[in-house]
């Protein structure tokens, strides 16, 4: 209950607080390539039950048919914005709307979609045990995903074999630990990263 509040309070007063710059956001994406300004993307969610995620649109319309998985600068599909909104994790703010309605907390695992989730041994399901969050300690740690794909021969086959159980055992840690006081070291150590 006290979880659910805190992410009623902070989402929106962080959504107020961005009011102004999500515009100038959008009219960004807006300007530089044809499509929405927001991407809509079905992930897992608590429970195992499919939501749409919400993000600023970063990549041009219709990229997610070519491949799921996103492979840093070598990703001809990413607009001109959408590095900048992918480099400061700028695209991930609309999330905050996820949160507000009650399918996200702003700390938790981050949610896969449904290709991925239908991998997971018994033991990493109980992920789905709790909401997925706008951060975790996955996302501190493998802030440069993007770059380290971007690298790999097979970037669908390191996700799978190397950072995929990696991350999940980061999200089950903070399943273990999780409580208000985690939560807010996660955020904090977030913007740190984020400010690097």
């Amino acid at each position: 209950m006290l979880k659910r509040i805190f992410d009623i309070f902070f989402s929106l007063i962080g959504l107020i607080l961005l009011l102004l710059p999500f515009l100038l956001i959008a009219l960004f994406i807006f300007i530089d390539s044809k499509g929405g300004i927001f991407y809509k993307q079905n992930r897992v969610g608590k429970g195992g039950v499919d939501f749409k995620l919400l993000k600023f649109r970063s990549m041009r319309a219709n990229a997610d048919k070519v491949s799921l998985l996103t492979v840093g600068k070598k990703d001809n599909r990413i607009t001109k914005i959408g590095y900048t909104l992918r480099k400061y994790k700028i695209d991930e703010l609309p999330q905050l709307i996820n949160v507000l309605l009650g399918k996200m907390s702003l700390v938790g695992p981050r949610p896969e979609v449904r290709r991925y989730v239908d991998m997971y041994t018994p033991e990493q399901m109980q992920v789905l045990s709790v909401k997925p969050g706008i951060t975790d300690y996955a996302s501190i740690e493998y802030s440069n995903e993007n770059e380290l794909l971007g690298n790999a021969e097979n970037p669908e086959e390191v996700y799978i074999n190397v950072i995929m159980p990696s991350k999940l055992k980061l999200n089950l840690k903070y399943i273990a630990e999780q409580g208000i006081l985690t939560d807010l070291k996660i955020i904090v150590n977030t913007i740190k990263k984020i400010l690097q």
